[in-house]
Formats: structure tokens, C-alpha cells, sequence
């Protein structure tokens, strides 16, 4: 399926690893022109030689941190693609999180997209065209006890997205989140090896994930999603051929959230 990104300038935060950098480098070869983007300078660096493209950093968590990152922008184009990948999560439970965990949680993974929805929304309606995703989890639909505070911000980020959509009414952008189940990483993988080798799961990887699915993630595909998977979606998001979804929170978990 041909997408078309041709002449479009794509942003992807949090893209110098993991499912970031994946969604990066497919809106790259869909035609976009993509900024990476880093925390660290040196990061950002890093990602541009490899993938030979712009790059860009900056701590998104802080106002400052955002308007050096639109500064650096501002010398590259005005962005046609918003992808807001950066969030992060931490352990914890009710009893345990403190109200600063609560307010970090909120900052890293609602603040830090509402800010450059903020900053690029206004050139993409000028133009009459633009696609805003942001990366949330099912957690948004299906929270667990566990993580209380991660699972509020990401919900709120689902609840901006729809606030941003009505507020973008008629302009040709649109707005939607994706939102994964578990995701095959080298952090997960390297976590799960090890909970498999105390339970004995065995050693072969197709084996663990047996494990993951039949106690942590049952859903009808029996496996987790690969990176690649969520980047096609975002991309397809990301596309004219898309531009009739709007306002969505889009799961993708093998059917892991069973309601209609």
C-alpha cells in the first residue's frame, strides 16, 4: 500500500531507540522527511548520522526544554506530522506512589505532547492539513491496580486527544492515539527471561511468550506486537488514506480488551 508521506515533514519524539526509532524509520521510507528526536544532544546526533536526517533534542518534560526544541525546529520547516512517542512509565503501587510520582507521570507523558500539540497544531491548520498520533496503551481502556499513576496520565492523554480533535474541527488535521498492549522490546524480552527462568517457562523465546500470554497478556493472536506492527499503524494514521479516522484511541492487543 502506498502511503504518500512525499513532501511531508514528520517529528517523532523519544525516536533515537526502541518503538520510536521504528516509527521513525517507516514514516522514512513512506517518503516523509523525519526528524529524530533525543533528550540528549549527544543521542540526537548519534541517530542522524545513522539514519542520515535531521535530528533534534531537548527535555520535552519542561517548558524549556519544549521551546528549545520548537527553536531548533523553526530552522528545519513547519511540521506536517506530529508523532508524540515520548512517555514514560515507573512501578508503584496506591500505598507507595507519592504525589510527586503522580505529578512526574503527568508531566512525561500529558504535558510533554500538549505542549508541542500547542507549538505545531497552528501551521497544520493554516495549511489545511495535518496528523497528530499520540502513542498511549491500553492501560486507557483496561487500567490495572498497579501503576495507578501511569495509567491516569495515559489516560489522559486519550481524553486530550479527543479535546483536540473538537478543537481542530474542519481544519484537516486530525488527532488519534494508539495505544499497544505489550510490545516485543529488548527491555521486555530481557525481563521476561529472566521471571521465565524462576518459573520455568524454558528457554526458547516462543516458549516464554507462551508464558507471557497464558499468565500477564491473554488475547486470541497468543503472542505480543512487534515494533514494526505499531509503526505501520501510526504510519497508515499518518496518511491521506487515513484521514476520515479521527479522534480515536485505537488499541492494538491482539484483542487483548475484549468489549465492543
Amino acid at each position: 500500500m502506498e502511503l504518500n508521506l512525499n513532501n511531508r515533514l514528520a517529528l517523532v519524539t523519544g525516536s533515537s531507540r526502541g518503538t520510536g526509532q521504528v516509527i521513525a524509520e517507516t514514516l522514512l521510507r513512506e517518503g516523509a522527511t523525519v526528524i529524530f528526536h533525543a533528550l540528549e544532544q549527544r543521542d540526537a546526533v548519534d541517530v542522524a548520522k545513522r539514519a542520515k536526517c535531521y535530528s533534534c533534542w531537548g527535555d520535552i518534560t519542561s517548558e524549556a526544554g519544549r521551546a528549545q526544541l520548537v527553536e531548533q525546529i523553526s530552522t528545519i520547516g513547519e511540521i506536517d506530522i506530529l508523532v508524540n512517542n515520548y512517555g514514560t512509565g515507573s512501578a508503584g503501587k496506591w500505598a507507595s506512589c507519592s504525589e510527586e510520582d503522580w505529578l512526574t507521570m503527568y508531566q512525561h507523558n500529558v504535558l510533554s505532547a500538549a505542549g508541542l500539540c500547542r507549538a505545531f497544531s497552528p501551521a497544520m491548520r493554516r495549511k489545511g492539513w495535518g496528523r497528530i498520533v499520540q502513542l498511549g496503551t491500553i492501560g486507557s481502556h483496561q487500567p490495572n491496580n498497579i501503576m495507578p499513576h501511569y495509567y491516569a496520565a495515559k489516560g489522559a492523554l486519550a481524553t486530550m486527544t479527543v479535546s483536540l480533535t473538537k478543537e481542530l474541527s474542519g481544519s484537516g488535521v486530525t488527532v488519534n492515539t494508539v495505544s499497544p498492549g505489550l510490545i516485543h522490546t529488548a527491555e521486555l524480552e530481557q525481563s521476561y527471561r529472566r521471571r521465565a527462568a524462576k518459573l520455568g517457562w524454558g528457554e526458547r523465546w516462543e516458549d516464554i511468550v507462551a508464558g507471557i500470554v497464558s499468565h500477564d497478556f491473554p488475547n486470541p493472536c497468543e503472542r505480543i506486537a512487534e515494533r514494526q506492527e505499531v509503526a505501520d499503524l501510526v504510519a497508515f494514521l499518518c496518511s491521506d488514506l487515513a484521514g476520515f479516522i479521527n479522534g480515536q484511541n485505537i488499541r492494538i492487543d491482539g484483542g487483548a480488551v475484549r468489549y465492543v
